[in-house]
């Protein structure tokens, strides 16, 4: 198992397009310490951008519906009746009609400007999501559904040692878990309000040229799966940990008590945040263990390559809860990437189709079902675990494809720019090794 580490507040991502782009976006997160009085401005802003998400929302709702209405014929119940030349409310107009709401509204002028756009514009966003069939319709939002607000500009020199200037709430105390590089420049602060207390994540942004990691050192084929996490082509399988199973006890129990409790009473409330605190441990032990498995995986191998899965699709089958439970699709495409990425490991995905069913010493075809666990072939005798052979077979894979496209032997490619490596060094710092025993 892998030893857990108890200051893990900061979460890092990545977004970069290709070498000539002379720009790289993190994305940090700190714990928060407010006060009670910046915790009621932080309650009441939430609130407020929640009443204009759900007016915004409405607006173009009606706006759709009042387009229903047959040429011949209207509802025996109630029709949207709007003018005809009615423009739909877009973000523009939105915002717009937000300045003139105001004078009629003067809650609106308690919280920032800015914050009340980047609610419209995050609508607009969710909108056209839905309208390009990409996502469901967005939803109206609950008290304490609205989880998060932005601000789009900072203040100059808002980083300090005791905190963060921010512009409505002032000089907030923070949990530094790890200095920000002179390099980077703040550009936006999203404070998030989770089971746990309140936190920000800072958009830093540096004007450094990016290039992508080349293929080069040891190559290692994964396969991932629910008996064992993982399968590594070196012959390495790390048990499935159950991070859901660990707390279902405890969260049945209290899911049981809340079910006795009258809806919206205080005691509702206070097991209600117990409930929440629970699944967010879980899903912080989760992430831990990943992160900290991406890395050891990292300190072996100069190429990884995994299969190109969708495990949403896993997800609703049988065995869906242990899929969810294990968090495959978290690990192999938002984790592993990432850790490929700060560590300077070439990461690669490859065609999923018949990685079990092949041979990785001859290449022959070796038909087995989901029961047989270990590949035999009759062609050349090879006697494996069969997910430790679906793990090389993946590995062959991998090296072809980069072989075919690069003209190259994968193994003996050269290794990116010494100042690009030296630059991530003095960005996140010296990884240590990490300890993972197998099971």
């Amino acid at each position: 198992m892998v030893k857990r580490r108890k200051n893990s507040y900061y979460k890092m991502q990545c977004h970069f397009v290709g070498y000539n782009k002379a720009m790289l976006n993190l994305a940090w997160e700190f714990k928060l310490e407010p006060t009670a009085e910046q915790v009621s401005e932080i309650e009441h802003t939430l609130d407020v951008c929640r009443n204009v998400w759900n007016f915004a929302l409405r607006e173009r709702k009606d706006w759709l519906n009042s387009k229903k209405c047959p040429v011949n014929a209207c509802s025996i119940r109630h029709e949207f009746i709007l003018p005809v030349d009615a423009p739909f409310p877009v973000y523009a107009l939105q915002c717009k009609a937000l300045t003139s709401a105001k004078d009629k509204f003067p809650r609106l002028k308690t919280v920032n400007a800015q914050v009340l756009q980047q609610v419209l514009r995050k609508l607009e966003n969710a909108w056209e999501s839905w309208r390009l069939k990409r996502s469901g319709l967005p939803r109206f939002k609950k008290q304490r559904r609205m989880r998060s607000f932005v601000f789009p500009q900072m203040l100059k020199n808002c980083i300090t040692p005791d905190g963060i200037k921010l512009p409505q709430l002032g000089l907030v105390k923070v949990r530094w878990s790890r200095e920000i590089p002179q390099i980077f420049e703040v550009k936006q602060a999203r404070i998030v309000r989770k089971a746990s207390g309140y936190f920000v994540v800072l958009s830093l942004q540096a004007d450094v040229s990016v290039p992508d990691t080349i293929p080069h050192g040891h190559p290692m084929g994964i396969d991932v799966g629910l008996e064992y996490f993982l399968s590594t082509s070196d012959g390495e399988q790390v048990k499935r940990p159950r991070f859901f199973s660990e707390l279902h006890r405890k969260l049945k129990l209290l899911q049981r008590r809340l079910k006795t409790k009258q809806k919206g009473s205080s005691n509702w409330l206070r097991l209600q945040k117990k409930i929440a605190r629970v699944h967010q441990r879980i899903a912080d032990t989760r992430k831990d263990w990943h992160f900290k498995l991406a890395h050891h995986l990292c300190n072996n191998a100069g190429m990884i390559f995994v299969e190109d899965l969708d495990f949403r699709i896993m997800a609703k089958g049988m065995l869906g809860k242990h899929t969810l439970d294990a968090g495959l699709g978290q690990f192999t495409n938002q984790i592993l990437p990432w850790v490929c990425w700060k560590r300077d490991v070439y990461y690669g995905k490859v065609d999923a189709r018949g990685t079990s069913q092949e041979c990785p010493d001859c290449g022959a075809e070796v038909r087995k079902d989901l029961s047989t666990r270990i590949h035999h072939c009759l062609n050349c005798g090879s006697i494996k675990p069969r997910d430790i052979a679906a793990g090389q077979v993946i590995c062959t894979r991998g090296q072809r494809v980069i072989e075919n496209a690069c003209g190259v032997d994968a193994a003996g490619a050269g290794n990116t720019q010494s100042s690009w490596l030296a630059l991530k060094q003095e960005i996140f710092g010296a990884t240590q090794g990490i300890s993972l025993h197998t099971r």
